[in-house]
């Protein structure tokens, strides 16, 4: 899938992803891989900046952790991001439709 096709709808994205329960990042990516099938196999460089961004905001909170003596860094959702993550999915119904409305002239 090409990064322009995921512009504006990343972070939605990441934050579906986490909204079950806290990730860390390779988790994250690999989520993202499962769930879309195959298309999303982000590299490191587009998602960790993302991840950071989010944090940043507030809608992701992060502590670390020792796993099997490595350190990891696990996201989760905090209540801005719940918001965050409701808004964007209508955002994304509201866009969804209006591609599928000029896509389908014809159809009403």
């Amino acid at each position: 899938m090409k990064a322009d096709a995921l512009r504006g709808h990343l972070d939605p994205m990441i934050l579906a992803v986490v909204e079950a329960e806290p990730l860390h990042g390779y988790a994250i990516m690999e989520a993202l891989l499962q769930r879309s099938g195959g298309e999303l196999d982000l590299p490191t460089g587009t998602l960790y900046p993302a991840l950071r961004r989010l944090e940043r905001a507030g809608y992701l909170a992060s502590e670390w952790s020792t796993v099997s003596g490595r350190k990891r860094r696990t996201y989760q959702l905090t209540s801005s991001g719940v918001k965050m993550l409701a808004s964007g999915k209508q955002e994304w119904l509201t866009f969804r439709a209006v591609v599928e409305g000029v896509l389908r002239p014809g159809q009403a």
